[in-house]
């Protein structure tokens, strides 16, 4: 069945309503989360950041002031807690030494450099360096994840072998630049694959059941 990617997310939104992404009282804690939910549910990112807020850490120079076994205890909640203070200390050294811990100037410099810029630090993978740059940023990235391929594969509107970049081009170009929508519709695709599309799919009353090819979902590569 031949589906827009904006009929998809009208049904979604309609099904689910404004999700209010991402969670953060500021874009520097939104950077922080978005090192800290790898791999992780964010209730227990939520756990790290208020400590880090309970002392007054949440500000770049103050943070990268932190040595890297206390930080490692303060972000324990978040699991994998001593890679993901190396990777948090990565960012924050960059942030620090390239911008002077000024989020405004690091966000004004471009986003495509800027995106290469991030990349280039270790630990920062594409879907954390977009979402630094979507949540924190406000800048026109869509964010791809695992849910987001798995949807659209399984209902048969990519090629399964197709990679982050080529998904994030096929969003992008067939998607107004709008950097309300993109934060909307990535909030939707995980709210409907954290429902439905998990990696055995429950299909019963999900809002794109009925949107599914001939025979049921098909299986992603990733």
């Amino acid at each position: 069945m031949t589906v827009s990617l904006r009929e998809v997310y009208d049904r979604l939104l309609a099904a689910y309503g404004p999700q209010h992404w991402w969670p953060g009282e500021t874009p520097f804690e939104v950077m922080v989360g978005a090192v800290l939910v790898q791999n992780t549910a964010w209730k227990n990112v939520e756990k790290a950041i208020q400590t880090l807020r309970d002392r007054d850490l949440l500000e770049p120079h103050a943070l990268a002031a932190v040595p890297a076994e206390e930080l490692a205890k303060l972000i324990r909640p978040a699991g994998y807690y001593r890679m993901k203070a190396k990777r948090l200390r990565n960012l924050l050294s960059f942030v620090v030494d390239r911008y002077d811990g000024d989020l405004d100037a690091m966000f004004a410099s471009g986003v495509l450099s800027l995106r290469e810029e991030l990349l280039s630090i270790n630990g920062v993978g594409p879907e954390t360096a977009d979402s630094i740059l979507l949540y924190a940023g406000g800048l026109p990235v869509f964010v791809i994840d695992t849910y987001t391929h798995r949807i659209m594969t399984r209902h048969g509107w990519i090629e399964p072998d197709i990679d982050y970049h080529g998904l994030q081009d096929h969003f992008q170009s067939h998607l107004e630049e709008d950097v309300v929508l993109y934060n909307e519709y990535h909030a939707l695709l995980v709210r409907v694959g954290h429902l439905h599309c998990r990696k055995t799919p429950k299909c019963d009353a999900c809002p794109l059941a009925d949107l599914l090819p001939d025979g049921g979902p098909l299986e992603p590569e990733w």
